[in-house]
């Protein structure tokens, strides 16, 4: 994950001026929250989460399709 050194913020500026970080997430769709100097929370647009979580399902899906097809054989036998 490439971090944009511009959308990081220490936890104490993002618990005294919440509304810059939510600014801050409209603007970039992201933000990337510090603790002692170490990047450990991540603040993303809700809408953004949503689409990483559709993706994440079609790539079950295609993982799904690629194992059917390469053990068609097994499948139509225990069919039987």
């Amino acid at each position: 994950m490439m971090i944009d050194t511009n959308n990081m913020v220490s936890i104490t500026e993002a618990n005294q001026n919440f509304s810059k970080v939510a600014r801050m997430v409209d603007q970039s769709g992201q933000v990337v929250i510090l603790r002692n100097n170490v990047p450990r929370y991540l603040v993303i647009d809700f809408a953004q989460a949503e689409q990483e979580q559709a993706a994440s399902d079609e790539d079950v899906r295609a993982i799904s399709q690629r194992l059917i097809a390469k053990n068609r054989t097994a499948y139509e036998e225990l069919a039987k």
